[in-house]
């Protein structure tokens, strides 16, 4: 899947399609860690 960043203000958002989101059990409430692995930039729900 390809996605482009979307200008959101003065940053660039990625816009999540809505089944990645309920697959992962994510929602606008849930907490999120971005790492980086030199060349990929890695989104996580954080553990509760």
């Amino acid at each position: 899947m390809r996605k482009h960043l979307i200008k959101h203000g003065n940053s660039l958002a990625l816009l999540i399609d809505k089944s990645i989101l309920e697959l992962l059990q994510i929602s606008a409430d849930t907490p999120l860690e971005i790492t980086t692995n030199s060349n990929s930039l890695l989104i996580s729900p954080v553990a509760s």
